[in-house]
Parts: structure tokens; sequence; C-alpha cells
């Protein structure tokens, strides 16, 4: 089976782009990716999540955060329970609460070195897509009570420098 899978936003959307696609406009193609570490190299101060694709070629994408994500994300990932809700789980109780899903995680693009993404949710009202932080995503992600996937566009991996999201992102 596959883990490719298309970006949302197909000739229906009146955000794709028309006509032959463009390099920097062509529709994405999404490979699922698992939280692989988040660890402090040092001498850096700030904790990098290596994301690695679930398939062949297992590529892997590092993302520099910071500590207090790096931390929330080493917590959900490892599943360590805080005597206290902090901000992630407090934000994903009430997620489920009011039976909002959180449907995937999809790292869509990176500007100037800081990555983009967005949660798509759905829930009683409908379907959302909700930009965010990669790592507040992953978080709630992880905390999902059944996981959600963690999407990473293709071009994250293969080309340097800016990656703009697709259209509809």
């Amino acid at each position: 089976m596959g883990q490719a899978l298309p970006a949302a936003g197909g000739a229906d959307d009146p955000g794709a782009a028309q006509g032959p696609p463009q390099a920097a406009h062509r529709a994405a193609t999404m490979r699922v990716v698992e939280v692989a570490s988040v660890e402090v190299e040092l001498p850096s101060a700030f904790p990098v999540v290596t994301l690695r694709e679930v398939e062949p070629p297992f590529r892997a994408l590092a993302i520099p955060i910071g500590m207090p994500e790096g931390i929330a994300l080493a917590q959900a990932r490892h599943k360590v329970p805080t005597p206290r809700p902090l901000t992630h789980e407090l934000f994903a109780t009430v997620l489920q609460r009011y039976r909002i899903d959180v449907v995937d995680l999809r790292v869509v693009g990176r500007r100037a070195g800081t990555y983009l993404a967005e949660l798509d949710l759905v829930g009683p009202p409908g379907s959302e897509v909700v930009p965010c932080r990669p790592s507040d995503g992953m978080v709630l992600a992880l905390r999902a009570p059944v996981a959600a996937p963690i999407l990473v566009d293709e071009r994250l991996f293969e080309e340097p420098g800016d990656v703009e999201p697709p259209p509809g992102s």
C-alpha cells in the first residue's frame, strides 16, 4: 500500500492553479512520516524533531523547535503522564469533549527556514483546516485518542530553501 497522498485542492478548488502546473505550484504529494526523535544536539540550545518517512526511501526531515514545544512533543511521543494537564493536553481534551477529531497534520511549506503546517479537523460543525506550528500540530496529532497521521509535502525532502505551500493551503 503506497503512502503518498495527494494534497487537498483539486480541479474543483477555486484556488487551484489553472493550466500547466509550475514547479512552485504543482500539486503536492504528501508522504506519511513518524516522529523519529526529539533531541537537543549540543552546542545548540534548541531541540530538533526528526520526521522519518514510514516507507522507502525513508528520508528524514529535521525541524528545529522551541524548548517548551520540544518537551511537550517528547512527552506526547512517550505518553508521559503529567500531574495536571499541560497546554497541549488541555487543548486535546477540549477537542475530544467537543467531538472534534484531528484528521491529520500536514507540513506544507518552508519560508526562510520556518516550516508551515496545517491541522485538518472534523467535528459536528464540519471540517476545518487550521494553520499551525508544526510542533503544536504534532503534539495534538500524537495526543489524539487514535494518533492522527503526520504528512509532509514531498518537496520539503527534495528542494532546499523556500518551498511555497500548494494552492489552497
